[in-house]
């Protein structure tokens, strides 16, 4: 048996969200998420008790985290979940993620929702699995998507795609000189190598090994907008955080300074590269592309200092995760993936004001519109 779940309908999610965060599960929402029957392992499915469930973010201070928590409580709040948060001090810290994963499996919570930093993470989920736990992924998919239930995510080679489309045909055929300013030079992360390669893809730059960075040709011809050559500067770690991207920024200008293009794989890196930038005397003339969607990135983009950003969506992401581990426990129902994917895409759009031929592409309003944070 499967049924129907979709994630925007209803008065009460017209209660936990704004007209604008309505907005975004609007375009989303065509593709509604599908249930399918199965059988519980908690004692309590479809009892009286509270259904547990954990939140294990990567950080609680970069907004798209801040956002992803104030949907989870939200959702938690609608339904009577007993939600407990819990985050690492950085991108870096798959000690505090263990442990948070520890302490779930001995609260016997239902479930784990989280955004896992790295495959130091992996052993302790497949942990909680034989635990009983049902765990599911947010924005970060694990490689293989096996470690986990299911994966709630943006995808990910798609949004790197959309803007490596965008700043191919933005150059105008002029020779792409570029920076990329990635999360980590020491780990392989789906996020970081699917933004990434993906931007590169959509500039029509020859890829590698798809699932690792810094692993195509640093030289050579682009092919997509007008084509022309491009030179990559070099990969810097910048562990998706504002002062990140300014220091990786900076190295890279001491080793080029006539970088015009600049790939990163957040909002808060990209303003960090374009305050470098600027106090070099080098913001004007140079284009900088970015992922994320937030509200202050969006500004950002409509302020001219990133020339477009794909928009995500994690209020949609931790809404859809608590709703999830509920009815699991509740209906004994559980999710399904998106027809021909490895995970449940909750959607991505290009923001821009700057539109380009053959690049599909929504106005800045649009990103303010359904912008999170």
């Amino acid at each position: 048996m499967s049924m129907q779940f979709n994630p925007i309908g209803g008065t009460s999610m017209k209660k936990l969200f704004s007209r604008r965060t309505l907005a975004a599960f609007a375009v989303i929402g065509a593709s509604s998420l599908i249930l399918t029957a199965c059988s519980s392992s908690s004692d309590d499915a479809g009892g009286g008790d509270k259904v547990g469930v954990s939140l294990i973010t990567k950080n609680d201070t970069n907004p798209f985290f801040v956002a992803m928590i104030a949907g989870a409580k939200a959702k938690a709040a609608e339904l009577g979940v007993d939600l407990s948060v819990a985050s690492g001090k950085d991108e870096t810290d798959d000690a505090a993620q263990i442990a948070a994963i520890e302490n779930a499996i001995s609260k016997k919570d239902a479930g784990i929702l989280i955004t896992p930093i790295s495959g130091g993470v992996y052993a302790a989920i497949t942990k909680a699995r034989e635990a009983g736990l049902y765990v599911i992924a947010l924005d970060t998919p694990t490689d293989p998507a096996s470690i986990v239930d299911i994966t709630f995510a943006t995808d990910n080679c798609k949004a790197g795609e959309l803007i490596g489309q965008w700043a191919a045909a933005k150059m105008g055929g002029k020779k792409a000189v570029i920076a990329l300013l990635d999360i980590f030079n020491d780990k392989n992360v789906p996020t970081d190598y699917c933004r990434d390669n993906g931007f590169l893809k959509g500039m029509g730059i020859p890829l590698g090994d798809p699932k690792k960075l810094a692993d195509e040709p640093k030289t050579g011809k682009y092919t997509s907008g007008k084509g022309g050559a491009y030179q990559i500067v070099g990969n810097v770690a910048t562990l998706g955080a504002e002062d990140g991207g300014r220091t990786g920024m900076e190295q890279l200008l001491a080793k080029n300074p006539n970088i015009n293009l600049v790939y990163t794989l957040n909002e808060p890196a990209a303003a960090g590269a374009y305050a470098a930038l600027k106090a070099a005397g080098k913001e004007k003339g140079v284009v900088i592309v970015s992922v994320d969607g937030g509200r202050a990135g969006v500004e950002n983009v409509k302020a001219g200092v990133i020339g477009a950003t794909s928009q995500q969506y994690p209020l949609l992401m931790a809404d859809l995760g608590v709703q999830a581990i509920y009815d699991i426990i509740k209906t004994g129902t559980k999710p399904a993936t998106t027809d021909g994917l490895d995970f449940f895409d909750t959607g991505v759009k290009l923001i821009t004001d700057d539109p380009q031929d053959g690049v599909p592409s929504e106005s800045v309003q649009y990103g303010l519109d359904n912008a999170w944070g």
